[in-house]
């Protein structure tokens, strides 16, 4: 081949093989609605409540418990499991103490704060960071060698007055 000829054969190669990739990707059985590929946005996993979210966390819903409510949020990264229930101050007590948190319960103020976000709303409930008063802590369980709940990142406790000697448990968990 003549050097003129070579260098007009080498700067076509660039244009053909892009006609090449366009013409072989048109080809393919990908799905005409791209959308059906992507995560969607978080959603509330239908028929996911108290039991589920007790069952992720390892936790027992204490006899006598009262408003027991619970849902799983379904993101994209990993599930966010909240459980919240009326009991006792010392079976909330015992509760946290079994959940070996970081740090003991500690008296915040209205905080924005949190795993749940407003997640507890769609328990037609007041988040616990919107109370005032309101008790907290957080435990790691892989960091304390809690090896019942290894499968948990985290949980976040919130304990807030309910009525008469009784609070309100806030539990939220991924």
């Amino acid at each position: 081949m003549k050097p003129c000829r070579t260098a007009r054969v080498l700067s076509l190669i660039p244009a053909v093989t892009l006609a090449a990739g366009l013409t072989l990707g048109g080809c393919t059985s990908a799905p005409a609605d791209h959308g059906a590929r992507t995560v969607s946005s978080p959603r509330w996993e239908q028929g996911a409540g108290a039991p589920e979210a007790a069952a992720f966390m390892k936790v027992q819903i204490p006899r006598g418990a009262t408003e027991v409510k619970g849902a799983v949020r379904v993101q994209p990264q990993e599930n966010v499991y909240l459980l919240s229930f009326v009991t006792t101050e010392r079976t909330a007590q015992e509760i946290t103490e079994d959940l070996h948190p970081d740090y003991p319960l500690a008296t915040e103020g209205p905080s924005s704060s949190s795993l749940s976000g407003q997640g507890f709303e769609h328990l037609d409930l007041t988040p616990p960071q919107e109370l005032t008063n309101v008790r907290t802590t957080s435990a790691c369980p892989p960091c304390s060698g809690d090896s019942r709940r290894r499968h948990v990142q985290a949980v976040e406790i919130h304990i807030a007055a309910a009525s008469g000697d009784r609070v309100r448990v806030y539990l939220t968990a991924y």
